[in-house]
């Protein structure tokens, strides 16, 4: 990848690599280069990184979309927002017991993720747990938190069955292995028959390809005259209709996302509240703020990322993770935006 040229007269010793974006636009804007390296202010800690999260909402922020921020990022930035590594430098007035601990971070508003080095603040750390490598304490920091916030609103259990589509991304692999791990009857949506062996091998009862048009009767089928009780949607669209076509009285359809294009149109499903009432059907959308609500407590967001750390360290928990090459940013940003990806992307230095 290019870019870069004019930091190559750095010290070897105060130069890092980093992926940069000088110019909002394609993926190919994000540029492999040195940078110096950052120092961490007072409270912070500066981490070597192991593993940096990519997120679909870090593609939005490459094209100049502010999201849920208020403005897009100021130029040049450092995206990333999820690391994990190892503590190498603090600053001011933190304990230096810190020093050569395992950590992951969550960095909250400000990037800075896709680089060998990242600070953050000490409040935001938490030791990695034993048996997790850095890749999948960064898929547990955000996607696994975001997993514990969603199921807030409708916790399976035995009886229930949940249907979910995406079921081989990165909140969906988690999805499905925690409903099986209530005891619930767990049918997932995924493209193409790589993605629904992938989600077969996770645990669902059923993994169905939803690119074949014929896939709600398939599901029918093997409900055989059964309801879903809980869908859990993240495309919206034509895909999200169907799944909810297949709720009984009762159901819950909770949304997080309507990020589909193509076969799922990116929009969410309208679904009116006299359709609900008419149906006995609750839909409930719980994006950010809604999740932080209900998780309650000083520091809602610590409370989800320790639950979700919890499900990891104990096993209840496995992150799929697909892993790419720091310098190979502009690619995993390419491979999320078409759909290529399964599970959790991460880059590593």
């Amino acid at each position: 990848m290019g870019g870069g040229d004019r930091h190559e007269t750095l010290p070897e010793e105060t130069a890092m690599h980093a992926v940069r974006l000088h110019a909002f636009g394609p993926a190919e804007n994000l540029t492999y280069e040195k940078t110096e390296d950052p120092e961490p202010g007072p409270g912070q800690v500066r981490i070597a990184v192991a593993a940096a999260g990519v997120h679909l909402l870090d593609t939005a922020l490459r094209q100049g979309m502010p999201g849920p921020f208020p403005n897009p990022p100021e130029l040049p930035t450092v995206p990333g927002r999820e690391v994990a590594g190892t503590v190498d430098r603090t600053g001011k007035g933190v304990d230096t017991s810190w020093l050569g601990r395992n950590v992951v971070a969550h960095l909250g508003m400000s990037p800075g993720g896709y680089a060998e080095l990242a600070v953050t603040g000490t409040d935001r750390l938490h030791g990695i747990p034993a048996g997790l490598d850095p890749a999948q304490a960064v898929a547990m920091i955000g996607t696994g938190r975001t997993t514990m916030g969603i199921v807030q609103f409708a916790e399976p259990g035995p009886g229930d069955i949940v249907i979910v589509p995406a079921a081989a991304g990165g909140i969906g692999t988690l999805l499905v292995q925690y409903a099986k791990n209530a005891g619930a009857e767990v049918v997932g949506l995924a493209g193409g028959p790589r993605k629904t062996a992938r989600v077969t091998a996770n645990g669902a009862d059923l993994a169905v390809d939803y690119l074949d048009d014929d896939w709600p009767r398939r599901v029918g089928e093997h409900l055989a005259g059964r309801h879903a009780t809980i869908v859990y949607d993240s495309v919206g669209g034509a895909t999200a209709r169907a799944a909810v076509d297949l709720l009984g009285p009762g159901g819950k359809h909770i949304v997080f996302g309507w990020s589909g294009e193509g076969l799922h149109d990116g929009r969410p499903l309208a679904f009116t509240e006299a359709e609900q009432a008419a149906r006995g059907i609750t839909s409930q959308q719980v994006l950010g703020p809604v999740m932080l609500r209900r998780a309650g407590g000083d520091n809602p967001i610590r409370t989800l990322e320790l639950r979700a750390l919890a499900e990891a360290a104990a096993g209840r928990l496995v992150p799929a993770v697909q892993r790419f090459p720091l310098s190979e940013a502009a690619a995993a940003h390419r491979a999320l935006e078409t759909r290529a990806t399964m599970g959790k992307v991460v880059l590593e230095p």
